[in-house]
């Protein structure tokens, strides 16, 4: 039992590790662009534009720290609100040119970081990687 606690507080810590990085390497990348910032235009970008209140839903996050993310991501042009043609009551998020440039760039960004992170892993290591993550957030999302 000992090596499994042992197992998970290592996969706690690095974890934490990750997600700190992953902050700063945001930042630095894009200092007006946090990392739930970020994530946030890509959600609007991959949807094609939602509701504030079904991001909040979607990321478990309070609608009062959607609603601060989505009034910077204004004020800095990269998210605009149009009308729902189906529903006039209803506005809708999407992000703008700009700031889907800014998000493609972003992107491309990180995408360079990890394969230059990556680049001495063999295949074998970065497909049992890729299935552990996948693995890991399936369980995330079952649990809630």
């Amino acid at each position: 039992m000992a090596h499994r606690d042992d197992s998970v507080e290592t996969i706690q810590q690095e974890m934490t590790a990750f997600a700190r990085r992953a902050r700063a390497t945001a930042a630095r990348m894009h200092p007006e662009l946090s990392l739930v910032s970020y994530t946030l235009l890509a959600h609007l970008d991959d949807q094609r534009g939602c509701r504030a209140t079904d991001l909040a839903a979607h990321y478990f996050l309070d609608k009062s720290t959607v609603s601060r993310q989505i009034a910077a991501l204004e004020k800095l042009g990269f998210v605009e609100r149009r009308v729902d043609p189906d529903d006039h009551r209803v506005q809708v998020l999407h992000p703008t040119e700009k700031g889907a440039q800014v998000l493609a760039n972003v992107t491309a960004s990180r995408r360079q970081a990890f394969h230059e992170r990556l680049a001495d892993w063999d295949e074998a290591d970065l497909d049992r990687f890729a299935t552990y993550l996948l693995r890991y957030n399936a369980a995330q999302e079952r649990l809630g």
